[in-house]
């Protein structure tokens, strides 16, 4: 049996969290040596004498498996810290889950992505700039990474699916639970268009001490965290903190002064998060981070910093998007284009002028190509 799937068992065990796992690796006991384990031998590894118990009596290779085929019959996947499909920026940081259960495309929670959070009882001012901050980070090619929560949360989901973006729900239950209970369908949505994560087994309902590790997990999955609309005891304060541990932005939308629900995003403008009253105040920061994104009638759209009237749109053909996406990872010499692309110079130059035409390609000396 695979290190993986005696991460995903151990993970599965009630009582049993991170830290837990944490020991249990550090003791060496991710092996199936751990099935024969006396209750003493795991008491080592610095469980509590009743999970030690339990672990003893009961956590073997068939346990393990029943417990894979339920989640499967769920319609559930998992994948776990060790595997290559574990979202890279998430990896990163100081806890990463051991295992995330998920439905929907995995592949979402690698895509550059920003952390929309914000109270859940909020103003029409806060609810109307959720929408609009989503579909235009939406249209700019950023995914929108929030908790499924009433409020902010639900209207930042709604419109990145509204605007055909990508959209991931980060749930502080097992994804048979969820919760809010009138988020059903929203839920249900986001795992067929998008993606719900969450690092808790099936079964584990709702809990209050389960949002704030949550919350963790929408800040490490993303470049930032915008906060929409806070009040200064909001849980999205708990996200804005877990960025900022993970060395990430923090982005805030300014409110009223007279409103409640605006000081804690006003306080964290203070502290020096960044002030946002549009897209292009975060699309800013991540311009090289942004995918080509495909353009429903024709060709590719590149979405970049316009002069102060929104995103500027630049129309790319397929083979300038494939360059583009190639010097995205330089610069590079004429030479390693040609190696790279396996195209002939004259085509090579040709769509390289092009680029350089449209401004989103420039040559330096010594014929040395970048993205500008």
């Amino acid at each position: 049996m695979e290190t993986r799937d005696l991460l995903f068992g151990l993970n599965e065990v009630e009582g049993i969290g991170w830290k837990s796992i944490d020991r249990i690796r550090q003791a060496g006991f991710l092996t199936e040596q751990a099935f024969v384990c006396s209750p003493e031998e795991w008491q080592k590894a610095g469980l509590p004498a009743k999970i030690a118990q339990r672990l003893a009596e009961s956590f073997d290779a068939e346990w393990i498996h029943k417990r894979r085929h339920l989640m499967e019959e769920s319609g559930v996947a998992m994948v776990t810290v060790l595997d290559e499909q574990y979202p890279p920026l998430l990896k990163e940081t100081a806890q990463p889950p051991w295992v995330l259960y998920y439905r929907g495309s995995l592949e979402y929670a690698s895509r550059p992505a920003i952390a929309m959070v914000g109270t859940r009882v909020p103003t029409a001012y806060g609810r109307k700039v959720g929408e609009m901050l989503s579909e235009q980070l939406s249209t700019a090619g950023l995914a929108v990474v929030s908790g499924l929560a009433r409020g902010i949360d639900s209207v930042c989901h709604e419109a990145a699916l509204a605007c055909g973006g990508i959209t991931v729900a980060v749930v502080a239950t097992g994804l048979d639970k969820v919760y809010p209970p009138e988020n059903r369908e929203l839920e249900r949505e986001i795992s067929q268009k998008g993606l719900v994560l969450s690092e808790y087994p099936l079964g584990t309902p709702s809990h209050p001490g389960l949002f704030p590790q949550r919350n963790r997990i929408i800040a490490g999955l993303t470049l930032g965290t915008l906060v929409v609309e806070a009040d200064s005891r909001s849980g999205s304060l708990i996200t804005a903190d877990a960025a900022l541990e993970a060395g990430r932005d923090v982005f805030a939308v300014p409110g009223p002064v007279t409103s409640p629900k605006s000081r804690g995003a006003l306080d964290l403008i203070k502290q020096g998060a960044k002030l946002v009253t549009s897209a292009e105040d975060i699309v800013e920061e991540y311009i090289s981070f942004i995918p080509v994104k495909a353009d429903r009638e024709s060709g590719n759209t590149l979405f970049e910093q316009g002069n102060g009237n929104g995103l500027t749109e630049k129309k790319l053909t397929s083979e300038e998007s494939h360059l583009y996406h190639i010097l995205h990872q330089g610069p590079f010499s004429l030479d390693e284009l040609l190696f790279r692309t396996r195209w002939d110079f004259g085509h090579l130059h040709s769509v390289l002028l092009s680029l350089i035409i449209k401004k989103v390609v420039t040559q330096l000396p010594g014929a040395i190509y970048k993205v500008i």
